[in-house]
């Protein structure tokens, strides 16, 4: 979707028998269409393809030949038995980028193993020391290591082979593996650990627990969160408590100082309800900002101003809400060209665009490379 954004042409390529858990989650309007289906899918043309039948093997041989990039997502192995793996696509097309994007990696003795994200936070030894003590690791609101840590490194990847393209004249394969984008996202903790031998563990470092640094409870059972670990945001939020008094106690850095101002500051905040410390803090540099919801995001001043909600056309017309492209630019910006669509009303015209004879395409249907769709 980032690549299609853009200004990419992506084909996505849908197995035609197999359940797509995205296309049915919740809530799902009148025409059946999940809003995560139309806003991750957004501005892509999706065919079905049946890849165990040779005449989609022949399809996706043609089109690899017209496209810059090929992205997938099988366990390791399964394109190589398809005949559809690096070796086999580079022969046609020497200049080809092939991502493979995979929970483990390629190698390794976890490649063939399932897994899910909650299971590649846990591996990367990142899950152990968030969260706190008492309550284990935490259920983040995002699938962390699916977006932050595969799409994204996934995306770096393949510009970055791009680029590397241009001067070299050649493609490459890329391993992409959302363990290994996880294990490299310890980066504040796991240096201390690897050079100094000191194993970060919930509630005992910097930003994880063991400062004042986080979130608190406000009368009102909302939350505020406080970051101010310099020593003028520390001041600044003293102030803003009304307790200048406390200000000696939070620019101490000995731990058991930096506990007992975490516990003064859990009483104090339970004061007022959370829109009551936004004002209390809204003249001051304290770095104390309300935890929204997303309805409060979505209305949020700073939201608004970056433009960070975009209307993007349906097949009818209609302009659906979506989650913008966060990524600015001086001269360009974003093609929303349309929400995500169903394939099946798709296949046969995007081979059309791409030089298929309609007895071609009526050949690969008996063939059964549409899979039932066709």
């Amino acid at each position: 979707m980032t690549l299609a954004d853009l200004g990419a042409d992506v084909l996505r390529v849908v197995a035609p028998r197999r359940t797509d858990m995205v296309r049915a989650m919740p809530p799902v309007d009148a025409r059946g269409r999940s809003p995560t289906d139309l806003h991750l899918n957004r501005s892509k043309r999706t065919i079905y393809l049946d890849l165990k039948q040779p005449a989609a093997l022949r399809i996706v041989k043609r089109l690899v030949v017209e496209y810059d990039i090929v992205l997938e997502q099988f366990r390791p192995g399964v394109m190589e038995r398809l005949g559809l793996g690096y070796a086999d696509l580079k022969v046609l097309h020497p200049g080809l980028i092939y991502c493979s994007l995979t929970g483990y990696g390629q190698s390794g003795p976890y490649r063939d193993r399932a897994g899910h994200d909650n299971n590649y936070m846990a591996i990367s030894g990142l899950a152990s020391y968030s969260g706190t003590r008492a309550g284990g690791p935490p259920l983040l609101g995002t699938p962390m290591a699916d977006v932050a840590g595969g799409s994204l490194h996934a995306v770096i990847g393949i510009l970055a082979a791009v680029i590397e393209r241009q001067r070299s004249g050649l493609g490459q394969a890329i391993d992409i593996s959302m363990t290994d984008a996880m294990f490299t996202m310890n980066a504040v903790y796991g240096p201390g650990f690897l050079y100094g031998g000191v194993e970060p563990k919930s509630e005992q470092m910097l930003l994880n627990g063991g400062s004042f640094y986080g979130y608190y409870r406000t009368r009102d059972a909302r939350y505020v969160a406080v970051g101010g670990l310099e020593p003028k945001f520390r001041e600044q939020l003293c102030l803003g408590l009304g307790r200048p008094d406390l200000i000696d106690l939070a620019q101490s850095g000995a731990a058991d100082d930096q506990r007992e101002f975490k516990r003064i500051l859990g009483d104090l905040f339970l004061g007022k309800t959370r829109d009551q410390w936004v004002a209390a803090f809204a003249g001051l540099d304290a770095c104390v900002e309300p935890v929204l919801s997303f309805s409060e995001a979505v209305r949020h001043p700073q939201v608004l101003a970056r433009n960070l909600v975009v209307n993007v056309p349906d097949d009818e017309g209609a302009q659906v809400p979506q989650l913008a492209c966060p990524l600015k630019f001086s001269r360009s910006t974003p093609d929303y060209r349309h929400v995500g669509r169903g394939a099946a009303t798709q296949t046969r015209a995007v081979l059309r665009d791409h030089g298929f004879a309609d007895a071609d395409i009526a050949g690969f249907a008996r063939d059964g490379a549409f899979g039932a769709h066709e």
